[in-house]
């Protein structure tokens, strides 16, 4: 069954990372990485989770990077070859396949939306054996992590989706200025990359996990 709070939800727009793909530790593994090389201070999930943010150019500013001496796409580049070479390695998060099967035989279409680069967001939903949940799967065309409401925007288009019976499902602050700025609904899940008091802030419903997206019938 689904919860009331979903209803009258006839589509769901999922986030990809964080949210459905359990990458945190190796978002973390990677950044400190590159902090470590540049003798800055290392980030431990707490700390990550209270800084991580986008667009991830003001998010490497906070942690210490500094752009007068080299460019964003130098770390953002080594960023993304790092974490290219070991994501095949993240599983799901708990739950993530039972919800998605769960959401299907409900009746509920579902989409990606990720600001994951398309070609690696394809490869890795078919690693882990859900490209087939999706009617329609939505990433960016560059490596910098910009904003999605573009691509937001001519997902709903394409797919003639209704706005008013659409749920976006994310773990970040950003996930909720997208389904804002797309005018759909949203809900976060506090088992990603940001803080549960950071998502708290936004106002809208947060849970735990996606255990939480799960009723039982009775």
């Amino acid at each position: 069954m689904t919860p009331d709070i979903y209803k009258p939800v006839e589509t769901i727009i999922w986030d990809w990372n964080g949210t459905l793909l359990n990458d945190l530790g190796l978002c973390i593994k990677t950044i400190n990485s590159l902090l470590e090389k540049r003798r800055l201070p290392l980030l431990n999930t707490s700390s990550y989770r209270e800084v991580f943010s986008f667009p991830v150019k003001d998010y490497y500013e906070k942690v210490g990077f500094d752009f007068s001496k080299e460019g964003f796409e130098i770390p953002a580049k080594e960023f993304i070859d790092q974490y290219n070479s070991e994501v095949n390695k993240c599983d799901l998060h708990e739950n993530a396949v039972k919800v998605l099967e769960q959401f299907k035989i409900n009746g509920l279409k579902q989409y990606i939306l990720s600001a994951m680069k398309q070609d690696m967001l394809n490869t890795t939903l078919k690693q882990n054996n859900i490209y087939y949940y999706f009617e329609d799967i939505v990433g960016l065309d560059n490596h910098y992590a910009a904003s999605k409401v573009e691509r937001g925007r001519e997902l709903i288009r394409r797919n003639n989706i209704k706005k008013d019976t659409a749920l976006m499902i994310g773990d970040t602050e950003h996930d909720f200025e997208v389904a804002r700025e797309l005018g759909i609904g949203c809900v976060l899940i506090a088992d990603g990359h940001q803080s549960q008091k950071r998502l708290e802030n936004t106002g809208v419903k947060v849970l735990n996990s996606l255990q939480d997206l799960l009723v039982s019938s009775k």
